[in-house]
């Protein structure tokens, strides 16, 4: 919870950013996905940060573009139009946008799902529910300071870590490319 509150109250002293397009990223085998109680259009909900770690962990050609936002995060939502972009620029191309949403539960079927269905997200989008940040936070990246939106960009062993929204689509572009 304090996680929580720290999240909320340093995206708001930073401003927050959005976009994105229902795409599911596979799931582990093990897979604690939450669907049944949501509806149609809701995109993967994991309630345990391990379920969703694959992401962070793929060794193929692909690079991976992968953005820690929430609906209530105003920077998180601003930014959201340059992964988007990326996701539309680079179809063609081995790069993934996936989106990690951080709302609260209560909120993913009257924020969330309206937000996603309303811009027509393009991107990969996932929630991650799990309460435990203080555990899985070092595990995305141990210099995270617990603020959204980050974002993560890596190809196997390359990999770059952005505590900070991005201001225009040439600079999340900017550092795409290092890794194309």
């Amino acid at each position: 919870m304090p996680l929580i509150i720290a999240l909320f109250f340093s995206c708001l002293m930073m401003a927050c950013n959005a976009p994105v397009n229902i795409k599911t990223v596979a799931p582990s085998n093990n897979s604690s996905i939450i669907r049944s109680s949501y509806p149609e259009g809701m995109p993967p909900v994991y309630d345990r940060f391990e379920d969703l770690a694959y992401i962070f962990q793929q060794q193929s050609d692909t690079t991976y573009v992968i953005n820690f936002w929430a609906t209530w995060c105003k920077p998180c939502i601003e930014e959201l139009p340059y992964f988007e972009s990326l996701t539309k620029q680079y179809s063609d191309q081995k790069v993934k946008v996936i989106l990690v949403n951080l709302d609260f539960e209560n909120q993913l079927t009257t924020k969330l799902l309206s937000f996603v269905k309303e811009n027509h997200l393009q991107s990969s989008v996932v929630v991650l529910l799990d309460p435990d940040s203080n555990d899985w936070m070092n595990k995305v990246n141990s210099q995270w300071s617990g603020a959204i939106p980050i974002t993560i960009i890596y190809k196997q062993q390359q990999r770059a870590f952005y505590e900070a929204s991005f201001d225009t689509f040439e600079e999340l572009e900017e550092k795409l490319q290092p890794f194309l």
